[in-house]
């Protein structure tokens, strides 16, 4: 009986979350906006326009939307070189795919992006499919992420498990009727994503491994 595996990338496989807090940041700054940089960690995880929509507000000017995502990807794209894989990340894929899991990414990344995070995770061996922004009408927390890797995946939602670092993440998941795994590696505290509907939280992707017996991928 197949199974999927399906995971968010920044924040969860990928040590990036803070890279881009201090991006955005510093696009909303030259843009001539003063956002906290509390405020954008917890934005972290959504679609680039409606994490400015989120920040911003709905009677932002959005005419800047297009520019403040240019320079966020410039200031962004200025590391995809060193993108660090947080502990664990290659092996755990690797794990759950010669478990006979079926490994899907689902992020919000797309084109050079994406290909820097997967460099970095360096497990294309253990991955199906990848559900990108580009596959998607609406991000997460919407359902549409989440349920696209299962269709790629091919595999319903009661057999899958979906692992996330974002309250966005596990609203997307829950929405999408999957059993949702929180890791704590991308900054956000164990209450959030619990109360955003994770089933377990483990510290990172090496937590995960270790535990691997005694989660909902047992």
């Amino acid at each position: 009986m197949e199974r999927a595996a399906v995971f968010d990338v920044d924040g969860t496989l990928v040590d990036t979350n803070h890279l881009h807090v201090t991006t955005w940041w510093e696009a909303f700054r030259q843009a001539g906006h003063r956002v906290p940089m509390h405020a954008v960690h917890r934005a972290v995880g959504l679609a680039s326009s409606d994490l400015i929509a989120h920040l911003l507000g709905e009677g932002r000017d959005t005419d800047q939307d297009a520019g403040l995502s240019a320079a966020h990807k410039a200031l962004y794209g200025q590391y995809f070189d060193r993108l660090p894989a947080l502990p664990g990340a290659g092996e755990l894929l690797r794990r759950l795919a010669g478990d006979g899991w079926t490994v899907v990414l689902a992020t919000s990344a797309g084109g050079a992006e994406l290909g820097a995070l997967r460099r970095a995770i360096d497990a294309d061996d253990a991955i199906a499919a990848t559900a990108s922004a580009d596959d998607v009408a609406a991000g997460k927390p919407a359902p549409e992420p989440v349920e696209r890797a299962l269709e790629l995946a091919g595999v319903p939602a009661e057999r899958s498990v979906f692992v996330g670092d974002t309250a966005w993440d596990m609203r997307a998941g829950s929405r999408a009727g999957v059993r949702c795994v929180g890791v704590l590696c991308g900054g956000l505290p164990r209450a959030d994503l619990e109360e955003a509907g994770a089933g377990a939280v483990y510290a990172d992707p090496a937590d995960l491994l270790a535990f691997l017996r005694e989660s909902p991928f047992a």
